[in-house]
């Protein structure tokens, strides 16, 4: 059969289509990425603390993905995990966040905050903080725990959410306390712009670790039309606020449109 030029560009334009949409619905959201970062190269430096931030779950359901994402944080082994928000957006599946948390495990330590929509579901704050708990997970609201790896101590504090919650850095910033290293945990990048004044000399982060924003979730070209509030000037990736590093998280599930597109879902690995 002979193939004509209409049919040629038909076909190629259905295929094209079929990627397209194949990324959106299914590649984007599935595969995964690790993004992976060495803070600290000064020479002689010592293996530090790794971290893993995990951001933005959305959990819905226990799908073959995320059994695969718990291998691949458990087999990395780290010594902290962080959680920073939207780890559910339905107030009936804490059972989901349970089920996921069990196939990380008890052995790793466990940090977590709040998003938007832990807050805009409802979610019961008592019963969630007692599952956390129950998983070797601290759930921080404007406040900071100290932690220590092989003798070295992280200061992490986490605030609550800029636009569900009641953030308050200056709160949290009273439990400050010396460290070798301090991270600060927190959803909305866009909150970020109120901490760079609460930040100086005296309890400067290492990293703050933002989520929110999924990276747009549809990210053309780096624009990202439909930012969710709480994102002020930020998308994805590293930022300077004040004297400080911020990673924005493109995290993992999705909100409001079941698709990403140029915004695949992330975890990221980060070498004190």
């Amino acid at each position: 059969m002979k193939l004509t030029r209409r049919k040629f560009v038909k076909i190629g334009v259905g295929t094209s289509a079929l990627l397209l949409v194949s990324d959106a619905f299914w590649f984007e959201k599935a595969f995964i990425e690790t993004n992976e970062f060495h803070l600290n190269k000064k020479p002689g430096h010592t293996p530090g603390i790794k971290v893993i931030q995990v951001s933005d779950l959305h959990l819905k359901s226990i799908t073959g993905s995320l059994k695969t994402l718990a291998d691949k944080i458990s087999d990395s082994n780290p010594d902290l995990i962080f959680l920073t928000g939207d780890a559910i957006d339905d107030a009936g599946k804490l059972n989901v966040l349970g089920a996921f948390l069990k196939l990380l495990g008890t052995k790793i330590k466990k940090v977590a905050i709040l998003g938007n929509w832990e807050y805009w579901s409802k979610v019961d704050l008592n019963a969630l903080n007692s599952l956390y708990k129950s998983y070797n997970c601290d759930l921080l609201i404007n406040e900071a725990n100290q932690y220590t790896f092989r003798e070295k101590t992280i200061l992490v504090t986490g605030v609550d959410d800029y636009v569900g919650g009641k953030s308050d850095i200056t709160s949290a910033l009273t439990q400050f306390k010396p460290s070798d290293y301090h991270v600060i945990l927190n959803h909305c990048p866009e909150y970020s712009d109120v901490m760079a004044s609460s930040l100086d000399k005296s309890n400067q982060a290492d990293l703050i670790l933002s989520g929110h924003t999924h990276g747009g979730q549809i990210n053309i070209l780096g624009i990202a039309p439909f930012l969710p509030q709480g994102s002020g000037q930020y998308i994805n990736g590293w930022y300077e606020v004040g004297e400080t590093k911020m990673y924005v998280s493109k995290g993992i599930g999705t909100s409001m449109f079941p698709i990403r597109f140029g915004s695949r879902a992330e975890i990221a690995v980060f070498h004190l």
